[in-house]
């Protein structure tokens, strides 16, 4: 029986690579697009040369794919040819000879102190819904997670009395990461009474749900998309724009490094594999000081 290229690939991302469910999804999706193209080429993943990749990256742009998507899909297919290379399934890599796709550099969105004040007041209430909304954009800010990594919390991965929680990040790395006093209130209003016992159903649906932290009504784990309409609510609330988990994450490296964090501590907080990362929320620093100094110098116009 022949070996499928593909599946092999998978596997090996899943085994040992450690990737995620949702990277694997996007994998998967990004080089099933690459093969239905081979085929208008009469071509395949074990025929194709370098040629046929520079046509496919011509092909993407010409379809109106943004930069960022055109880069993320060829770096799912540069990583493949990589691995059959590697493996020895082909004898060559014609990902090589091809240049990658460059990205216009963008700066994080965050959003101020102040709007994490009003996004945080936004939640008003005692009931059980209310606790876990405020313990979740408390955590998001104070620990800089990510959304999936927020989505996999489980109980026996916080310590409350050292205000401690483990993380596992991209690739199942495994990070801990402190979290301050405000964090640790909301937290523990959460798992008192009224908070997640008052969610937690009459039987489990599975194990896994069982020693989840954020519980939806139904007593499951919370998905990304129920986190990111948790924030989006309360954003609304609070009058602000443009805001998703991920901003919080992004409001947590900039404030701590506007308030003299180390960069290299910032890098392990939020589980960062380069130090050169974390370094464009340093850029996001200096917006803002660009930014007052035209506000308030009389021949800033000069500047910029």
């Amino acid at each position: 029986m022949a070996v499928d290229p593909i599946e092999t690939f998978m596997t090996w991302m899943r085994v040992e690579q450690g990737r995620s469910v949702n990277t694997l999804m996007a994998y998967r999706r990004d080089i099933d697009g690459f093969v239905d193209w081979l085929k208008t080429q009469k071509a395949n993943v074990m025929n194709a040369t370098s040629q046929h990749l520079e046509k496919f990256v011509a092909h993407l742009r010409s379809a109106g794919k943004a930069p960022k998507s055109v880069a993320r899909q060829f770096a799912a297919v540069r990583m493949f040819y990589r691995y059959l290379a590697q493996e020895g399934i082909r004898t060559d890599n014609p990902a090589v000879l091809v240049d990658g796709v460059k990205v216009p550099s963008s700066l994080p969105k965050g959003i101020s102190e102040d709007e994490v004040a009003l996004l945080l007041s936004a939640v008003r209430g005692v009931d059980s819904f209310a606790r876990r909304d405020r313990a979740i954009l408390e955590f998001l800010y104070a620990t800089g997670a990510r959304v999936a990594e927020v989505c996999t919390l489980s109980m026996s991965d916080i310590d409350m009395e050292d205000s401690l929680v483990r993380l596992f990040g991209k690739g199942s790395k495994e990070r801990i990461v402190p979290f301050g006093r405000p964090c640790r209130d909301a937290l523990s209003d959460y798992f008192d009474l009224g908070g997640r016992p008052a969610l937690v159903p009459e039987s489990w649906s599975s194990r896994e749900d069982s020693d989840a932290v954020f519980l939806g009504v139904h007593g499951t784990r919370l998905s990304r998309q129920a986190i990111f309409n948790i924030v989006k609510k309360y954003a609304a609330l609070a009058k602000i724009k443009e805001i998703s988990p991920h901003s919080l994450r992004h409001s947590c490296a900039t404030h701590m490094l506007v308030h003299g964090a180390d960069l290299r501590v910032v890098q392990e907080l939020l589980g960062h594999a380069s130090v050169s990362t974390t370094q464009i929320y340093t850029r996001v620093d200096n917006e803002v000081l660009y930014e007052m100094y035209r506000e308030a110098h009389p021949r800033a116009r000069a500047v910029r």
